[in-house]
């Protein structure tokens, strides 16, 4: 699975929702579509998208109420694409948590601009939290590059999928502290997850396959039984 930024399309019309796609998949983006609120909540919660791209004027739920509803669990970055034009329902959308607004029609260059500029944004929020220089975490022969989004061990990458790197890099975030199942569970795929604990152990067993010489002894990963994980402290 690549780990290109991944762009939800929440959209109605077919027309506007195939714009958008070509454009951002031009540029390198990867891209999935919702054709009304519910498959938008739905596909927040499931893939855990790198930024929304929402249209206000859904058949079911009126997107105001999902940037509230997303907001309530989630910092992703939310560009509302819009006709509504006056002023009060930008202010209302902006308040709600959307993270910028543009109003129908709109070019490609704005559209990307905004795009980047909100990446860049949750960008600069990891890394005054995490503190980590040069945007790497280290650890042994682990190394995670923010950056390029990749994790290497022993200077090869080991070919995360997205969820399982977001995992990775969570874990880095707080390296020597634990994160609990709930926690890493909300953050990757919403509070609405049905799976309980079983989608992560799935992951996790996944991604120890891949960094570790040992599963049954991990050296980067480590479980803290019936709480969570934590991974080792990061080298200075």
């Amino acid at each position: 699975m690549s780990n290109k930024y991944l762009i939800l399309i929440v959209e109605d019309e077919p027309n506007i929702a195939s714009f958008i796609g070509t454009i951002l998949e031009a540029n390198n983006f990867e891209t999935m579509f919702a054709r009304n609120g519910a498959e938008a909540i739905m596909l927040i919660t499931s893939h855990c998208p790198d930024v929304i791209i929402l249209d206000l004027g859904l058949p079911d739920i009126d997107g105001q109420s999902i940037i509230q509803s997303v907001r309530s669990w989630s910092n992703v970055p939310i560009i509302v694409v819009s006709a509504r034009t006056r002023e009060r329902d930008k202010v209302m959308a902006l308040e709600a948590g959307a993270d910028d607004y543009i109003t129908k029609p709109f070019g490609a260059s704005e559209l990307l601009a905004r795009i980047r500029t909100a990446l860049r944004h949750v960008q600069l929020r990891e890394g005054e939290r995490a503190k980590r220089p040069n945007g790497v975490f280290k650890t042994g022969e682990l190394v995670v590059d923010y950056d390029k989004r990749r994790v290497y061990v022993k200077g090869q990458d080991v070919h995360l999928t997205q969820n399982e790197y977001k995992i990775v890099s969570l874990l880095s975030q707080y390296s020597g502290r634990v994160l609990t199942y709930d926690s890493i569970i909300k953050h990757i795929w919403g509070p609405n997850a049905r799976q309980g604990n079983q989608i992560l152990r799935v992951n996790m067993a996944n991604i120890r396959r891949k960094i570790e010489e040992s599963t049954a002894e991990p050296r980067y990963i480590l479980t803290e039984m019936g709480v969570g994980y934590r991974m080792a402290e990061a080298e200075e």
